[in-house]
């Protein structure tokens, strides 16, 4: 770690305004260009799959770049129209009335979400991201992936969404099998070629290979399939995407007509609480990728993001947030500073300028293709797996959080993960008065940080722990000592990680003490631990990392 943190340090930290634009342009302006080729095809998806206009998912990522990127917290996110929110758009749609009057008035509900996002952001709620389990946001992700997969696998064949409507996610996979029987052939072949591209793509080796943005892949093979098999002429209308007059679309579509009611509200809540919550998630991650360790400030995004939806939901977009996949490959094409949301922006601008009659000729066949392998990514084996090695009380919450979800709503399934996660917490030893309080004692010297960490360190008091622990000055010791500690769970385990390592970046030193007194609930490293009897003659300290 050492050689990573003193190379890290050299690096100059690129400069932000307008000298960090013209400092990083033909880094931001190419990285800012290859996530438009991503961005494009997956806001036309992500709309439509959330039954508003496909062009009102692009429409979201163009203020995403063109207006966000200037306020945002955060240095190499993109915003733009997330997969993760496609049910809650779609359920608010279908819940408020369906159509183009549904979408108005879920339109409606973003208006206050995004406005209450703003005011959030100013009371510093960023943080309060900390306070959800990470096995119980894994599992509200992957419950995610399933719906979106669920509707999905009928449009990649062919099937009119419009014989879909009403299914909830149970039902659709039901109907999976009579959809392949009865696949639209040549529309079925498209999807099903889109979908071994998406995933073959990236198992190629070859550095030139791994640069081609799949999406964009797909679509150089599904437009030009679209016009020889003369998809216009032979094919229903829902077979390729619909954009209309996009400039006159442009307008203040938001309808307030249901705010008195319960089911505006509730979509009001799932907006803010689940958009917010991926927002800051997607922000810490890539931060965790940023080759110069800028650390966002969480607030300041969430107000631009709020500020964001607000201005999207007036005009006719699609919800925004700090989206994850776009985000990673804009870090992954070299992009240095907030410019390179801006480029992606206005390229998508451009598009809608010049290349609509083109747009028009994408089979959505092909957008249903790229969905199902996001909802794969969400919902991933592997991460069953991954979530089973880090202990089976995880494995619990996450499937709890993902059976509940697919089966009611967001809300109810990740309320019942945080649920499950405390009968856990208050079974291995956390006390009623100590779930919500972070109990410690802490000294300072001239050169060190003493902190005895007392009860349970979990979850739901990580919030107290970490507003004493992230205003530590660089440069001392820090000492933590769990002598006095009875259990500390996963997600504390995962910040006290990352803490160790901005800390050192800074030129201090942390030492963890106290973990021999533990039994750590798997072989994972980061697994959550309760006390066990405390052998005689055992010694007292040890890394983090060994923990």
């Amino acid at each position: 770690m050492s050689s990573t943190n003193s190379s890290t340090a050299k690096l100059t930290i690129p400069k932000d305004g307008l000298p960090g634009m013209i400092e990083n342009f033909r880094y931001d302006f190419m990285a800012g260009f290859f996530v438009f080729l991503l961005a494009l095809p997956l806001s036309l998806g992500i709309a439509k799959a959330g039954d508003f206009p496909p062009a009102m998912g692009v429409l979201t990522a163009m203020i995403g770049g063109l207006v966000v990127a200037f306020f945002a917290g955060s240095h190499l996110t993109i915003k733009g129209p997330a997969a993760g929110l496609i049910t809650i758009v779609a359920g608010c749609v279908a819940e408020v009335g369906g159509g183009p009057e549904g979408w108005k008035m879920a339109l409606g509900v973003m208006v206050v979400a995004g406005a209450l996002q703003v005011v959030i952001g100013f009371m510093k709620a960023g943080s309060l991201s900390d306070f959800f389990p990470l096995s119980a946001v894994h599992g509200m992700l992957a419950a995610i992936g399933l719906i979106i997969i669920s509707k999905q696998a009928h449009i990649l064949l062919g099937i009119d969404p419009a014989t879909l409507a009403g299914m909830g996610p149970v039902r659709l996979y039901a109907e999976i099998p009579n959809s392949i029987m009865n696949p639209n052939g040549p529309v079925a072949m498209i999807g099903l070629l889109s979908l071994v591209i998406l995933f073959g793509l990236p198992m190629i080796k070859n550095p030139l290979v791994k640069k081609i943005p799949a999406p964009m892949l797909v679509l150089l093979i599904a437009i030009p399939a679209a016009m020889v098999l003369d998809f216009k002429g032979t094919q229903p209308a829902h077979i390729l995407v619909h954009i209309g007059d996009f400039w006159k679309e442009i307008a203040f579509n938001a309808d307030f007509s249901q705010i008195g009611t319960g089911v505006f509200w509730k979509y009001v809540i799932m907006f803010l609480l689940v958009g917010s919550l991926e927002s800051c998630l997607t922000v810490k991650a890539i931060d965790s990728l940023d080759p110069w360790r800028r650390q966002s400030n969480f607030n300041k995004d969430l107000i631009a993001v709020g500020a964001g939806n607000t201005l999207a939901a007036v005009v006719g977009g699609s919800p925004m947030i700090s989206e994850v996949a776009r985000s990673s490959a804009n870090v992954g094409f070299g992009a240095r500073t907030r410019w390179a949301n801006f480029f992606h922006g206005f390229c998508l601008f451009i598009s809608m300028l010049l290349m609509i009659p083109v747009i028009e000729m994408i089979p959505n066949t092909a957008l249903a293709a790229m969905l199902v392998f996001v909802g794969y990514r969400l919902a991933s084996p592997g991460l069953f797996f991954k979530t089973y090695k880090i202990g089976s009380e995880q494995l619990t919450i996450f499937l709890v959080t993902i059976a509940t979800t697919v089966a009611t709503d967001l809300l109810v399934g990740i309320a019942a993960g945080i649920a499950v996660k405390f009968v856990f917490h208050i079974v291995n030893g956390a006390s009623l008065g100590n779930i919500f309080k972070a109990r410690y004692q802490l000294k300072e010297s001239e050169t060190q940080y003493y902190m005895n960490v007392q009860d349970a360190a979990i979850f739901s008091n990580l919030i107290g722990f970490k507003k004493v622990l992230t205003r530590f000055k660089p440069g001392k010791e820090v000492v933590l000592d769990f002598g006095q500690a009875t259990l500390v769970d996963h997600t504390f385990m995962e910040f006290l990680e990352h803490f160790e390592e901005q800390y050192i970046e800074t030129g201090g030193s942390v030492t963890v003490k106290g973990f021999e007194r533990f039994e750590p609930f798997s072989s994972h490293p980061l697994a959550g631990r309760k006390v066990k009897k405390q052998k005689v003659g055992e010694t007292t300290t040890q890394s983090l990392g060994g923990g």
